[in-house]
């Protein structure tokens, strides 16, 4: 079969459904936790301080391996990381539907993030190494892409559901799909031995580095969202982070065998990919705490009736492997991105006037406006994160993705959580809280229409190049043979 022939067989179809499938289950994990965190605290009795740490344990676990994920499955292996990762997630989701206090609840989802650090590089680059470059490839990040954000949008449906018969299986649920996907994983995926020179001289000092200054910065951004918490600590979790980042960059100058080749970094449609899909992940976690905020707080809704609500956002499961991979081969990926983003800065300006009476079809053009910009935007984003970067550093480049994820929906939430709270003040009206939610819902805006202007440099830069798939313009990221891991 050719490289250009997008028509795929049975077997390709059952690989991608598996890669697809474990995407799909971070999202709705993560989903369905968020909703059902109110029964949670309410069953264990936890304070505020430790359902917040459930969350920002996983966000610190996720971000903070991230990159050494990526690399490890580049050196290691991408199925024995994916395979070996899958049934940490699938063990420690189980023990934390069996939790009976906050701490070992909180201990699991730290574990469970680290897992999905390691899982979803190594997923990525088993999708790209599965499907050579071209419509094929691009049709199957789109299935990828469409997949991992409708399971997101989906959690929150099935996490209201779920709840109503007892939070436990928000965990369990994944248990039961975990077994699943690891039972056809393991005959369906292959992988390339990995290159095993690079891992006689594994960047030990580099790992540690760049480990601990992903978990610093984290863990700042996470306390942002909590103004009480003390600005001394969180100046000083950034301040760590900063200088582990600088050392782990000087380290790297020097290894002979970098964790992570700096000169990826001098791609400039990557940075940008990076940069964008970051300041997506923020605009959308900002406006989602918001609109739920808005919707179960100040309207009465139930957990349920607002995961409804949000429904439609979910349109990209459909849209994305399906219209997007056809958009992209005829207008190309950068311009597909910026038609997403530009969406998503106009839903989210179309919600800035919301008031108490507002009823659902004055919401609903946010939510349409939301599903496509989703369905244009996460597909191109993960293409653009791989495309034109040698196939020996696709988990490199994923974990890079993946991080900029992780740290734009840590950044969002925590923007808006401090925008509310210092808008807010001592106001105890419903009248000051929907001015605050207002006040905050100005960070998504802002997030998304400086993702705009990123990806027009992208649109620039083609000039003159024609008009295609894409690839043309992310040419300049693809390294010499040579400079591999120098």
């Amino acid at each position: 079969m050719p490289p250009s022939d997008d028509r795929m067989d049975p077997r390709a179809w059952s690989v991608l459904f598996v890669l697809a499938g474990a995407i799909f289950l971070e999202g709705i994990d993560v989903a369905m936790l968020n909703v059902a965190l109110p029964s949670i605290r309410a069953d264990l009795g936890l304070s505020t301080g430790m359902l917040s740490g459930v969350v920002s344990a996983y966000v610190l676990g996720y971000g903070g391996f991230m990159l050494l994920g990526g690399r490890t499955a580049d050196l290691l292996g991408r199925r024995r990381m994916f395979l070996c990762w899958l049934t940490v997630f699938l063990l420690f989701s189980g023990l934390g539907g069996l939790a009976t206090t906050g701490w070992v609840l909180l201990l699991t989802r730290f574990v469970t993030g680290v897992a999905a650090a390691f899982m979803a590089p190594a997923g990525l680059a088993l999708v790209t190494a599965n499907f050579p470059e071209g419509p094929r490839r691009t049709r199957a990040l789109g299935v990828y892409a469409g997949t991992a954000a409708g399971g997101f949008s989906l959690g929150l449906v099935a996490g209201g559901l779920l709840t109503s018969l007892g939070w436990r299986w928000v965990f369990f649920a994944p248990v039961a799909l975990s077994a699943v996907i690891l039972c056809a994983a393991i005959p369906l995926l292959r992988d390339d031995e990995p290159d095993e020179r690079p891992v006689r001289g594994f960047d030990l000092a580099g790992a540690l580095t760049v480990t601990g200054a992903m978990l610093s910065l984290v863990y700042g951004v996470v306390r942002l969202e909590h103004p009480g918490a003390g600005l001394t600590g969180t100046l000083t979790a950034f301040a760590g982070g900063l200088v582990l980042l600088a050392v782990f960059v000087a380290i790297e100058r020097r290894s002979a065998a970098p964790l992570v080749r700096l000169g990826i970094l001098r791609s400039g449609p990557l940075v940008r990919a990076d940069l964008g899909a970051m300041l997506f992940l923020a605009s959308f976690a900002g406006f989602q705490f918001l609109a739920t905020l808005y919707l179960q707080e100040l309207r009465g809704w139930t957990t349920l009736q607002t995961g409804l609500a949000m429904l439609i956002i979910g349109v990209d499961t459909v849209l994305a492997p399906t219209v997007t991979p056809r958009l992209v081969n005829r207008f190309g990926n950068v311009r597909v991105l910026f038609g997403g983003l530009v969406l998503a800065a106009l839903g989210y300006a179309l919600f800035l006037p919301v008031r108490l009476d507002w009823t659902y079809a004055a919401m609903l053009p946010t939510m349409v406006l939301l599903g496509l910009a989703f369905s244009l935007t996460y597909g191109p984003l993960t293409m653009a994160g791989t495309e034109g970067v040698d196939e020996r550093e696709h988990g490199l480049a994923g974990g890079l993705l993946y991080t900029a994820m992780q740290f734009g929906t840590a950044v969002g939430l925590s923007a808006v959580t401090a925008v509310n709270v210092a808008a807010l003040g001592t106001a105890t009206t419903r009248g000051g809280a929907l001015d605050a939610i207002r006040a905050a819902l100005l960070v998504p805006v802002a997030s998304a229409v400086v993702a705009v202007v990123i990806t027009a440099f992208g649109l620039r830069s083609r000039t003159g190049t024609g008009t295609g798939t894409g690839t043309e313009e992310i040419v300049e990221a693809r390294p010499a043979p040579a400079d591999v891991s120098a």
